[in-house]
C-alpha cells in the first residue's frame, strides 16, 4: 500500500461555506490545503479518535473527530473510494472507518447530543442533522424554548441564520433543562464576550482599514478594536497571516493582518487590518499578567516589562498570541534601493511588495496574491505614457489584478525577480524556431532577451529624433503660403479657360495675388513684455502677527510636552481648541502684546518709507532726466 493518499477538489466545511482544496494522508497524520486562503491545515496521527464515511449532498464525504473535542469534515469523495480509505486508516492510524447514514424521515421530533463542538439531532440512533456550535453567533432563551442565531455566510445565496429548539419541562429537579441546553451550546459558540481584564492595552493607534484611530486590547483569545464610532472583536482563530512591511519613505511602517472570514461593518467586509506605525514612536509595555504565568503561557516569545519601538511591540505581541510566522519583505529591491513599488490599482496610488511567495499591494484596497494561485503574468505599455508600464496578474480562477503607472526604471529589477520566482510571463518575446518580426529580433533568446524593452528602446530613439528635428535650424522648403493660395485661385477661377494673350487681364490678376502674398506675409507685431513682478524688500519691517499666533508660538512646546508624538496637524487642531475654550481675560494679555506689535510694526514703516524712495518718486526722477537730455 503506498504511503501517501492524495486527493483534488476535496470541500471542508468552514464556518458554514463549502471550500475546495487539496486533502493528503500520510503516516504522519491528514494535511490539508485551503485553495480560497492558501491556509495548511495538519490534524496528526495520534489525535485522531474517530472516522465517520457518510453520504452527502456533495457525494460521499469523511467526519474526523479528535481526542481535542474538534471536528473536521471533508466532502468530494467518490464511492469507490471508501476500500482504499478503509484500508489506509486502518493500516497506518489504527483507526477503523465506520459507515453511518443520516436520517432522512423528515422528523422534527428527538433528542440532541453534545459532542466536542458539534450539536447533533438525532432521530432513534441516526443523526438527523448536526450543527458545529463556533457558527453560533447568539444564543438566547425563553419559556421551554431555545433560540440560535447563526454567523451570516458571504459566500452562499441563501444562509441559515436562526433555528428554534423546544424542550419539554421534565419533573425532575436537576435543574432547568433550558437552562443546562444553552449552557452546553455557550460553551462552544463563537460569542465573544469580554471577560477579566485585557493583558495590555495599545492607544490611538493609526488604522488605514478601517480608517480611524482605535484602542487595541489584546485579550487571551481575541483582539478588541474599540474606536469612537465602531468596535470590532476579532478572534484570533480568524487570522490568517501576519505581514510587517517597511513604508517607502523608510520613515513608517505598515502592520497588516489577514482575516477569514473578514470583519464587517453593514455591507463592508474588512479582509485585512492595516495598521501604520512611525518608526520614532517608542512605548514601554506592561502585560497585565504575573511574571511565572507570561513564562508558563508564551514559553520565552514574551517578558512582563517589554520596552522599544511601538510597531516591534505590537506585531511581537501579535505573533505570540496568534502563533503565526510574521511575512516580511524578501531580496527584492527596487530602481530607488527600496523593498516596494509604487503603483496604482483600481484608480488609487499605493505600494506594490514582492514578498519570497506573492504579492501584496497597500493599502485601498488592499490585496494579496500567492505565487501557487498566479497563471501566469504579463508587463504591459502604459496607457497614458511610455514613461510607466503596467503590472498585470492573472490567476488561475480567472481574476486578473493590474497595477498600472509603474515607473519604467522598476522594469528590469521586477523583471528578474518573476523570472527568478519562474512564474509564467505572458510577453517574454519571441520563442526559437518562430520566424522574427524585425532583424533587431532575430538572435533573441527566450531567457534574456525582453521584447517590451527593446520596442520601449526603439520608441526612444524615434521621439529623441522627432525632438532634434523639430528644433533643427533647416526650414520646410514645400511650405510657402503664397503658392499654396496661387494654387487654389488658379483651380477656382471665374474664368479659367482665358487665353494668356490679354495682357490687362493678367496684369490685374497679378496685382491681386501680390496683394493677397502681402496680407499673408505681414509680420506681427511684437508682444510687450510683461512687467516683473515686484521683488520684496529684505530689509522691509515684517507684518505683526495676531494675538492667536503669538499665543501659539509661546505655548507650542507645552503642547508638545502634554501630548508626546503629536504631529503638526493634530498639535493645530489641540491649539486651536484650547485657545477657543480660554477666558477673555487671558486672550486679553496677548490682545494687548498685538496691539503692541502694531503700533511698532506701523513706526518702523514710516522710518521705512521715509528713508526708502518710492516708486513713483523713481519714475518722476526718471522724466526729468529724459527731458534735460
Amino acid at each position: 500500500m503506498a504511503d501517501t493518499l492524495e486527493f483534488n477538489d476535496i470541500y471542508q466545511e468552514v464556518k458554514g461555506s463549502m471550500n475546495d482544496g487539496r486533502l493528503r494522508l500520510s503516516r504522519a497524520g491528514l494535511m490539508y490545503k485551503n485553495n480560497k486562503t492558501g491556509k495548511v491545515e495538519n490534524i496528526s496521527a495520534a489525535d485522531i479518535a474517530e472516522v465517520v464515511w457518510r453520504r452527502v449532498a456533495l457525494g460521499h464525504g469523511i467526519k474526523l473527530l479528535t481526542n481535542g473535542g474538534h471536528v473536521y469534515k471533508y466532502d468530494g469523495f467518490r464511492d469507490t473510494e471508501y476500500d482504499k480509505l478503509f484500508d489506509y486508516f486502518k493500516s497506518h492510524f489504527r483507526v477503523e472507518l465506520v459507515e453511518k447514514d443520516l436520517c432522512v424521515k423528515g422528523w422534527n421530533w428527538g433528542s440532541v447530543r453534545f459532542g466536542g463542538q458539534l450539536l447533533s439531532f438525532d432521530i432513534g440512533d441516526q443523526p438527523a442533522f448536526e450543527l458545529p456550535l463556533s457558527n453560533v453567533s447568539q444564543c438566547t432563551t425563553g419559556k421551554n424554548e431555545v433560540t440560535l442565531e447563526f454567523h451570516q455566510n458571504d459566500d452562499s445565496e441563501v444562509s441559515l441564520m436562526e433555528i428554534r429548539f423546544y424542550v419539554p419541562p421534565t419533573q425532575d429537579d436537576g435543574g432547568d433543562p433550558v437552562e443546562a441546553f444553552a449552557q452546553n451550546v455557550l460553551s462552544k459558540a463563537d460569542v465573544i464576550q469580554a471577560t477579566g481584564d485585557a493583558v495590555c492595552i495599545f492607544r490611538e493607534l493609526q488604522c488605514l482599514t478601517p480608517r480611524g484611530r482605535y484602542d487595541i486590547r489584546i485579550y487571551p483569545t481575541f483582539l478588541h478594536l474599540h474606536g469612537k464610532t465602531f468596535d470590532y472583536k476579532i478572534p484570533y482563530t480568524t487570522v490568517l497571516r501576519l505581514f510587517l512591511l517597511p513604508h517607502k519613505d523608510q520613515r513608517q511602517m505598515f502592520f497588516v493582518i489577514s482575516l477569514d472570514p473578514p470583519i464587517k461593518q453593514g455591507q463592508t467586509r474588512y479582509h485585512f487590518l492595516i495598521l501604520l506605525f512611525s518608526k520614532d514612536e517608542d512605548m514601554t509595555l506592561t502585560l497585565n499578567m504575573s511574571e511565572e504565568e507570561v513564562e508558563r503561557r508564551f514559553e520565552g516569545k514574551l517578558k512582563k516589562n517589554m520596552s522599544g519601538c511601538l510597531y516591534e511591540m505590537v506585531s511581537r505581541v501579535m505573533k505570540a498570541l496568534v502563533n503565526r510566522k510574521i511575512t516580511v519583505p524578501g531580496n527584492f529591491q527596487g530602481h530607488s534601493g527600496s523593498q516596494c513599488i509604487t503603483c496604482s490599482y483600481k484608480a488609487s496610488s499605493g505600494l506594490l511588495y514582492p514578498l519570497e511567495r506573492g504579492f501584496i499591494y497597500v493599502h485601498k484596497p488592499p490585496v494579496h496574491i500567492r505565487f501557487d494561485e498566479v497563471n501566469c503574468v504579463n508587463f504591459a505599455r502604459g496607457t497614458t505614457t511610455t514613461r510607466s508600464f503596467d503590472f498585470e496578474i492573472e490567476t488561475k480562477q480567472g481574476s486578473q489584478y493590474t497595477f498600472s503607472s509603474i515607473e519604467r526604471e522598476e522594469y528590469g529589477k521586477l523583471f528578474d525577480f518573476v523570472n527568478a520566482k519562474k512564474l509564467s510571463i505572458k510577453n517574454r518575446g519571441l520563442k526559437e524556431g518562430m520566424k522574427p518580426a524585425y532583424d533587431d529580433y532575430a538572435d533573441s533568446d527566450e531567457d534574456q532577451h525582453d521584447a517590451y524593452l527593446e520596442r520601449m528602446k526603439e520608441e526612444g530613439k524615434i521621439r529623441e529624433n522627432a525632438d532634434s528635428d523639430e528644433s533643427g535650424d533647416e526650414t520646410d522648403e514645400s511650405f510657402n503660403p503664397g503658392e499654396e493660395e496661387d494654387e487654389v485661385a488658379e483651380e477656382f477661377d471665374s474664368n479659367p479657360s482665358a487665353s494668356s494673350s490679354s495682357a490687362d487681364s493678367d496684369d490685374d490678376a497679378e496685382k491681386k495675388k501680390e496683394a493677397k502674398r502681402a496680407k499673408i506675409v505681414k509680420e506681427k507685431k511684437p508682444r510687450k513684455k510683461k512687467e516683473s513682478k515686484k521683488t520684496k524688500d529684505p530689509s522691509a519691517p515684517k507684518r505683526p502677527m495676531s494675538a492667536y499666533m503669538l499665543w501659539l508660538n509661546a505655548s507650542r512646546e507645552k503642547i508638545k510636552s502634554e501630548n508626546p508624538g503629536i504631529s503638526i496637524t493634530d498639535l493645530s487642531k489641540k491649539a486651536g481648541e484650547i485657545w477657543k475654550s480660554m477666558s477673555k481675560d487671558k486672550k486679553e494679555e496677548w490682545d494687548r502684546r498685538a496691539e503692541e506689535a502694531k503700533r511698532d510694526y506701523e513706526k518702523a514703516m514710516k522710518e521705512y518709507n521715509s528713508s526708502t524712495p518710492t516708486e513713483a518718486s523713481k519714475k518722476k526722477k526718471k522724466a526729468k532726466g529724459k527731458k534735460k537730455k
